[in-house]
């Protein structure tokens, strides 16, 4: 049937572009309704509240009040005439108003119209375009793409400004790199837990994330006194790679003393590592053990020794079995760039470090540790392992790329998260050779 309209055309104004309706053909008031509204019968009314908030403009004059400052000791009283004028307008703006709402109305119908037509039976309908805009259909030859403003170009690693969701390379496919599974090992005292920052980043961006809990750690129920033997202590990691598919392999990341118990495991599994990341690691050499690497900072007023707790579970006369650290000084230690919060975690969160696997000397080839790739991440301002202590290790058995975290302390998975994960990324990446 026939739908009266208002025969007089009218003229939508959105985002500083004009969609002229005229009454026929319908299809343009359609098109052009639906794209901007997508309505129903039961939008009108919001299309008329909107219009009135000043998407839809009528012309009208810009009023200026009356000023009410006093010059030569009198006020300033609009004349008469502009209380008439103002009077007018009113009246004028209801109209239009009425004018509006009926038009939405009557495009709302349209709509609707369209929509029954189209859920009877009708097929679909393809909208007219309006004369001064024309789109090419489905079956016309593609235009070229036009390049992408900066603004919305694709992320990229090596972009200075990047949100810590956004440091993941988007080019990076994942099919493609020889391992997509992490293993995070932590170092003494912490746990798992420490790793939640970094677990949260890799796998957002598609990783296999595995955190171990070494013997006595995070929620590992074991008594750390009673951990007599590196192997004992690294039992959850050995383990776990002995479950391995044949074939599959994993990216090893050690952190403080885990850098002992990672390579403890590349010597006895090294086709299932991939590449083993150190950060701020004890990287050793055959016959090394993680007790000499520290022997060899000399400074008598280093803050790892004050902050040492030696726990006798044996008693006084025996030697000891595990190494607490003072809580008071694990911020300058351990956190002195870490938010509060963390250091807060860590505080309640750490367990003593047993003593003996720090005591035991590890027995490293060249065929089977030294067959994996490794990579070093220095840490600048770690108090626990001074930067010249790292590259001390570093000099002694030179590892694939060294990387340096700007800024980070002892615990990059604190005080550098992002960055951190930017570089785990980057060593994925890295084909083999």
């Amino acid at each position: 049937g026939t739908i009266p309209l208002n025969p007089r055309p009218f003229c939508f104004f959105t985002n500083k572009v004009y969609f002229t309706l005229n009454t026929p053909p319908i299809s343009s008031c359609i098109y052009s309704l639906s794209i901007y509204l997508q309505l129903s019968l039961s939008l009108c009314n919001s299309i008329h509240a909107t219009i009135k908030m000043g998407i839809c403009f009528s012309r009208k004059s810009v009023k200026k009040k009356p000023s009410k400052r006093i010059s030569n000791g009198q006020s300033t009283v609009a004349p008469s005439s502009n209380r008439w004028a103002r009077i007018r307008s009113s009246k004028k703006e209801k109209f239009e108003d009425s004018i509006i709402h009926e038009q939405a109305l009557a495009a709302a119908i349209l709509f609707r119209q369209h929509q029954q037509l189209q859920n009877c039976g009708g097929g679909s309908v393809p909208f007219d375009r309006s004369n001064s805009l024309r789109y090419p259909n489905a079956n016309s030859k593609k235009q070229q793409v036009l390049p992408r403003s900066s603004s919305s170009r694709a992320r990229s690693l090596t972009d200075p400004l990047l949100q810590p969701h956004q440091l993941v390379n988007q080019d990076v496919k994942l099919d493609d790199l020889e391992t997509n599974h992490f293993v995070l090992v932590h170092g003494g005292g912490f746990g798992a837990w420490c790793w939640y920052k970094t677990i949260a980043l890799l796998e957002e961006g598609g990783f296999r994330v595995t955190a171990i809990d070494l013997t006595g750690a995070g929620i590992h129920s074991f008594d750390t006194n009673s951990i007599t033997s590196l192997s004992q202590y690294v039992k959850p990691l050995t383990d776990f790679l002995e479950k391995l598919a044949d074939g599959e392999k994993v990216i090893l990341v050690g952190h403080d003393f885990g850098g002992a118990c990672i390579s403890y495991a590349m010597e006895l599994f090294p086709f299932k590592i991939s590449k083993a990341v150190f950060i701020a690691a004890a990287m050793l050499t055959s016959g090394q053990s993680t007790l000499d690497m520290f022997s060899e900072k000399e400074d008598s007023n280093d803050l790892m020794r004050q902050a040492q707790i030696f726990v006798y579970a044996n008693g006084n006369n025996q030697p000891p079995t595990a190494i607490d650290l003072d809580k008071s000084l694990l911020k300058d230690l351990l956190f002195n760039q870490s938010p509060a919060k963390d250091v807060a975690l860590a505080s309640v969160s750490m367990r003593p470090i047993p003593f003996s696997p720090v005591l035991e000397k590890l027995s490293l080839s060249d065929t089977n540790y030294g067959s994996v790739r490794r990579f070093y991440i220095e840490t600048p301002e770690d108090n626990a392992i001074p930067i010249t202590l790292q590259e001390s290790m570093i000099n002694r058995s030179p590892p694939e790329q060294v990387l340096r975290l700007k800024g980070a302390d002892h615990s990059p998975f604190f005080s550098k998260p992002q960055t951190l994960h930017k570089l785990l990324v980057e060593i994925s990446k890295i084909p083999s050779t």
